[in-house]
């Protein structure tokens, strides 16, 4: 797999807290989501990534983070990328 282009990074600052909370650096995260890497999908959500990098839709993937999760999402036109908590969706 080539490596999903990213777009500009946002965060929001309750990811960002979980991340700094965890001691985890959130560039290890991009780069698993950058790489294919989608952590903690259903087979379903991963087919649906593996679509979506073919015909250019929405990326998303779902990290264990200490007590929570992120997840990190790529819009369909690869212009953003955002790390946020499931619950700020």
């Amino acid at each position: 797999m080539e490596t999903l282009p990213l777009g500009k990074v946002v965060a929001t600052p309750g990811a960002l807290n979980l991340l700094m909370d965890a001691g985890e650096d959130v560039f290890d995260y991009l780069a698993r989501h950058a790489t294919g890497d989608w952590g903690e999908l259903y087979a379903f959500d991963c087919r649906q990534n593996e679509i979506a990098l073919r015909y250019g839709n929405r990326v998303l993937s779902c990290y264990p983070v200490g007590e929570g999760r992120v997840w990190i999402i790529t819009e369909a036109d690869r212009s953003v990328t955002t790390i946020l908590l499931p619950e700020e969706y």
